[in-house]
């Protein structure tokens, strides 16, 4: 059973007042309206760019997407067992510091002799660690989540600028070039990571008893401690495992960069609206794992067309404000209409 169902407040039954058939009609047009957007661009491209639609470009697009996908789908994790308030609910704004830190603890134990599976424990440790700080702070000590996780941002990167001393640790090892390869089809290695990492998280997320307590905890807290649910419990871990997604992209991006980098902070505004377009992909407009998955692919497809057209990239920026203010716009009236 998939995670996206429609819990009751009263006990999670399945019974519910039909919703009304504004909001319906609305949602489709929300819902089919992306999917038909993300059909026209690929159309336009394949198209106009040469090479677009062929099967070394979609690997391209999907390594290119690895890290910023992993990233967005941590974030979703959090935006799901948090709720949609961004502000009281789920948010996770250290997400491309842990990836930067995480970086920079992978490169340095490889400069310091350690091998690859040390430097992987290292990394991932880093990223659950901030994580558990997330968690800690806005969980246990009641901080609101976007000052919790903005604080502990820049305690992370100032973390990371004393360990690299604000310079490119180069790294270099059997398991990072594995990773930077491509098969013989010329689909890189992070295109498979992307959605092998993609697949595990959406059986959890989507379709356990655990991912279904994580959407009844985000959208219906008080029915879920009703039900006996422990919400500080199951809150906490959705934010130690966006903070082990922040590690596994930091491996990732040693592999993808040959080193650490000093400029992760800006993945940060991307990959948020990354994983709030997700929603746009789901059956209730909720966040889910293959949505931002989509989401991610859209933008990566995007930035590839522009690249092969010689369009500069940064009017992606510009088309996923846009994008992301319908959004929020269009989710909000929907959710009034069906108070």
């Amino acid at each position: 059973m998939s995670a996206e169902v429609e819990f009751a407040p009263s006990g999670f039954s399945a019974a519910e007042p039909p919703p009304r058939p504004a909001g319906n009609i609305a949602a489709t047009a929300l819902r089919f309206g992306s999917l038909i957007a993300f059909a026209a661009i690929l159309i336009i491209f394949s198209l106009t760019a040469p090479y677009f639609l062929s099967i070394g470009n979609i690997g391209n697009v999907l390594g290119q997407s690895a890290i910023s996908g992993v990233l967005a789908i941590g974030l979703t994790i959090v935006l799901i067992a948090g709720g949609s308030n961004v502000v009281t609910g789920g948010i996770d704004l250290s997400l491309a510091a842990n990836m930067g830190l995480s970086a920079a603890v992978y490169a340095s134990l490889t400069q310091l002799g350690y091998g690859d599976a040390t430097a992987i424990a290292g990394a991932m440790l880093t990223g659950a660690l901030i994580g558990t700080v997330n968690a800690v702070a806005v969980v246990y000590a009641g901080i609101v989540p976007l000052l919790a996780t903005l604080a502990v941002m820049n305690v992370v990167a100032g973390l990371e600028l004393v360990l690299t001393g604000n310079t490119v640790l180069p790294a270099s090892t059997p398991f990072l070039s594995a990773l930077s390869a491509s098969d013989a089809f010329g689909i890189p290695v992070l295109a498979y990571v992307l959605l092998g990492f993609t697949a595990i998280t959406t059986a959890i997320v989507q379709y356990t008893p655990l991912g279904l307590r994580l959407y009844a905890v985000g959208e219906f807290p008080d029915a879920a401690h009703a039900a006996g649910l422990p919400l500080r419990r199951l809150l906490a871990g959705a934010f130690v495992a966006s903070g082990v997604s922040g590690g596994i992209a930091g491996i990732l991006s040693v592999s993808y960069l040959s080193g650490s980098t000093t400029g992760a902070g800006e993945m940060l505004l991307p990959v948020v609206v990354t994983a709030l377009l997700g929603s746009v992909f789901s059956r209730r407009l909720v966040p889910t794992v293959t949505g931002t998955l989509l989401s991610t692919l859209l933008v990566g497809f995007l930035v590839n067309g522009f690249q092969l057209l010689n369009i500069s990239s940064t009017l992606v920026s510009g088309v996923q404000g846009v994008l992301i203010l319908i959004v929020v716009s269009a989710t909000t009236l929907l959710r009034r209409q069906e108070a």
